[in-house]
């Protein structure tokens, strides 16, 4: 199953948006999210401050890719899902 991390931070509403449009494809495709609030762990901070949201996803025995920032990207998230 496709798992998607998305990182993320408490009232952010870029945030909340772009898990809105993610999981408006949990219809067609099968996937997990975790959310993680890059706040809570400074290596996250470090890495994502400035950049969240984040979406991460990962194919089944495959590695992470970063899929888009800000805004939910949805031509690079159907080809994500393509690669099925």
């Amino acid at each position: 199953m496709i798992a998607f991390t998305l990182y993320s931070r408490s009232y952010c509403h870029l945030c909340d948006d772009m898990l809105t449009q993610l999981n408006s494809y949990s219809q067609q495709y099968s996937f997990t999210v975790d959310v993680l609030d890059v706040d809570a762990d400074e290596e996250l901070l470090s890495l994502y401050d400035e950049l969240v949201p984040v979406l991460i996803g990962r194919h089944p025995g495959g590695d992470a890719q970063r899929i888009c920032h800000y805004h939910l990207d949805e031509a690079a998230l159907r080809q994500f899902f393509a690669k099925v």
